[in-house]
């Protein structure tokens, strides 16, 4: 069965234009990956169906330029509460998306915590409701949300150097960091750009 839901996800992916490429992932019946929006600065999202499980997970990580956390954490330096407020914003923007998030944030036990150093967001969908409406909508929505972030984050701390910064929790669980890419940049058809390698590519 997972093997039908395979073969018309990829064909509605590619019917949509989109490029679509195979992860080996023993943990999942399948696992692919998909650049939307379909433009050269689209973003690398997952699509995989965890084993054992009715449901297609779409998810998509976002790792934060160097030079925004390094502004991150000269505001929790001089103004600890505003920084800490920036993040609860954040948090409670998130949860209000309706989509399943988790930010990586440095020393976040601690007072103040670190920079936002990536951010991973994600969304369900049970094969009982699996559609090509529903899933170009899911990757769509956590587009949207990933988008208005990243606003929020080139807002508040400035463009970035265009390197991708470090994230702790990813080293101390033996996850090769991604260097940047050219081809990761995001663009939209505004003037400004949001920084080359904001978003560490995946095509690997």
């Amino acid at each position: 069965m997972s093997d039908d839901y395979e073969a018309n996800i990829r064909d509605w992916l590619i019917s949509e234009g989109l490029e679509v490429r195979e992860r080996p992932d023993q943990r999942a019946d399948f696992h692919l990956m998909v650049r939307y929006p379909p433009t050269p600065h689209g973003h690398v999202f997952n699509i995989a169906s965890p084993k054992q499980r009715n449901l297609v997970v779409v998810s998509t990580v976002t790792q934060v330029d160097a030079g925004q956390q390094d502004a991150m954490s000269k505001r929790s330096e001089e103004d600890d509460s505003g920084w800490e407020g920036w993040l609860h914003e954040s948090r409670l923007n998130l949860t209000k998306s309706g989509v399943d998030w988790v930010l990586h944030v440095r020393n976040s036990t601690e007072s103040p915590p670190g920079p936002l150093q990536a951010f991973n967001l994600s969304k369900p969908i049970w094969t009982d409701g699996l559609s090509q409406n529903e899933l170009m909508q899911t990757l769509r929505h956590l587009w949207l949300t990933k988008l208005a972030l990243i606003h929020e984050i080139k807002y508040s701390f400035g463009p970035g150097v265009g390197k991708p910064g470090p994230v702790d929790d990813w080293q101390q669980q033996g996850v090769q960091q991604l260097p940047p890419q050219r081809d990761a940049e995001v663009s939209t058809d505004e003037s400004g750009s949001f920084g080359s390698g904001f978003d560490p590519s995946e095509w690997q």
